[in-house]
């Protein structure tokens, strides 16, 4: 029986929100290293929340050979210690179930079918379906032609389906159309829910409340007042267990085309004329389509690449990218990304957006720098720290959430110096610290069916259209010195020349 806690999953919650309404969650791949590190955590961080519904089940499908107490043990071991036996843990526990079944094999969908219906009848979950594929890419198509076959796609009689695609969807431009094709050949756009963890980020989501509800910014967001952007995705550890895949698609491929494009387009949008879903995707693919696209000797010149060598991570000293588990030890795979983009519409005209994005870097973090331009007159020019200083708006999605700006101030004292001030908050200080992983918004909203932050397909193949004249140049010619940076750096010399072309350089981020 519920408990009085979880007997309150349909209240309202604060800020958050109602529960979602009655559903069962489908999680394909559910033995694998996503589902318990982020996935089950975030389910239960929204258990927490009552933001739960009451009548909710998951069930989970695998290859493993598991019994149910198993799957119950492996996917609940990265829960906090002091949740178990706790009234929310046993209500969560006895609500996962599991399925060993083939992804390939067309009776996994035959016996899926026969559960579900049983899960509906246990706990009254309404027919409502969230299938999340936590799978290999290669699946994808197969596991969606398949639910179709077995009807579990279908909307009937009030009951929705929805599935959920993790990344990389595709691997360039025509295997991302390809794949689009193939799944709305059985599902509505409307059902499909293209993730991308980072949108689950509070400061990204942020972004759009920023610029649109604060009168202050919005009419200084634009060419007039903005010198550059800066968006910067630094990570210290490198492919740690991923290297056979990871040596096949690389940093660019992994990063660019979706977590950087979305950081990208959140920033340069337009204002929509709603918060519905399609009205904001519109704005965002808008701005896809405005990026100049790079011909072969705009890639020369304004992309970067690079692989790290060894090196040290704080004291550690760690192995180079070729001497990964499951790289090629001659391996020409990029693990540095770095470019200058330019969208080409009346509010970003001349305005270069520049991207990076890395592993095995400095420190562990993530943010949009917003650059604004000098003042026209500089009265106090002689001020060696005024030739240096520009107004400067930072905000930080990882590992801390928050915002910073930047600017100038005088010294106390008898002589005229002008020193940097920062005006900055962070989201747990401010708000509160709660416990999430980034899915949870996102779990929350593919429940409630708002779109508003899963990728459409058009910004899928607007994202590769960006990113597939890079990677056709860079499969024809080698790199030249391949590794080029240490690990434990900022990456190799030749992308802090790209700015420096442009009398530019990154934003120093400190240890």
């Amino acid at each position: 029986m519920a408990t009085a806690e979880t007997e309150n999953l349909g209240s309202e919650s604060g800020q958050a929100g109602k529960a979602a309404g009655a559903c069962v969650m489908v999680l394909f791949g559910a033995a694998g290293d996503l589902t318990k590190r982020k996935l089950i955590p975030a389910l239960f961080n929204l258990v927490k929340a009552n933001l739960l519904p009451r009548d909710f089940a998951v069930l989970g499908v695998s290859v493993d050979d598991l019994t149910l107490e198993q799957f119950r043990t492996r996917v609940t071991g990265f829960l906090p210690a002091e949740d178990r036996g706790t009234e929310a843990w046993e209500w969560f526990t006895q609500r996962l179930y599991y399925q060993r079944g083939e992804f390939a094999d067309p009776n996994t969908y035959s016996t899926l079918a026969s559960r579900l219906s049983a899960l509906d009848g246990e706990r009254q979950t309404a027919g409502n379906y969230m299938f999340y594929l936590a799978t290999s890419p290669k699946f994808f198509g197969n596991i969606v032609q398949h639910l179709g076959t077995a009807g579990l796609s279908r909307q009937q009689n009030g009951h929705w389906r929805r599935v959920v695609i993790e990344k990389p969807f595709g691997h360039d431009l025509e295997s991302a159309k390809a794949l689009n094709r193939e799944i709305k050949s059985v599902l509505g756009e409307n059902q499909i829910y293209r993730i991308d963890h980072y949108l689950g980020k509070e400061t990204v989501q942020n972004i759009m409340v920023f610029r649109f509800d604060n009168a202050i910014f919005e009419p200084i967001w634009n060419r007039r007042y903005i010198d550059h952007v800066q968006i910067t995705n630094a990570e210290t550890v490198g492919v740690e267990q991923r290297g056979g895949y990871f040596d096949t698609a690389g940093t660019l491929r992994d990063m660019v085309p979706n977590h950087l494009m979305q950081l990208l387009s959140l920033t340069a949008m337009e204002s929509p004329a709603s918060f519905q879903a399609d009205a904001v995707r519109n704005e965002q693919a808008k701005v896809l389509h405005a990026i100049q696209p790079l011909d072969s000797d705009d890639v020369l010149h304004l992309s970067v690449r690079g692989q790290y060598g060894e090196g040290l991570m704080g004291d550690e000293k760690v192995a180079g990218y070729r001497a990964e588990p499951g790289v090629s030890p001659d391996s020409r795979t990029e693990t540095y990304v770095a470019m200058k983009l330019m969208v080409d519409n009346w509010r970003w005209a001349g305005v270069p957006f520049y991207l990076r994005t890395a592993k095995r870097m400095a420190k562990r973090h993530t943010e949009i720098t917003i650059q604004f331009k000098r003042t026209p007159f500089e009265l106090f020019g002689n001020s060696a720290f005024r030739k240096l200083h520009t107004n400067t708006l930072v905000m930080q999605i990882q590992p801390v959430e928050g915002i910073s700006l930047s600017f100038g101030a005088k010294i106390p004292g008898a002589v005229l110096q002008v020193g940097s001030v920062d005006m900055s908050f962070e989201y747990a200080k401010y708000f509160g610290a709660d416990a999430h992983t980034g899915y949870e918004v996102l779990l929350y909203d593919c429940m409630i069916g708002d779109a508003t932050l899963f990728q459409r397909a058009d910004m899928v193949e607007a994202g590769w259209s960006v990113v597939d004249p890079i990677l056709d140049v860079w499969t024809a010619l080698p790199p030249r010195k391949f590794p080029n940076y240490a690990a434990g750096t900022w990456g190799p010399k030749d992308a802090d020349e790209l700015l420096e072309r442009d009398e530019r350089q990154w934003r120093k981020i400190e240890p």
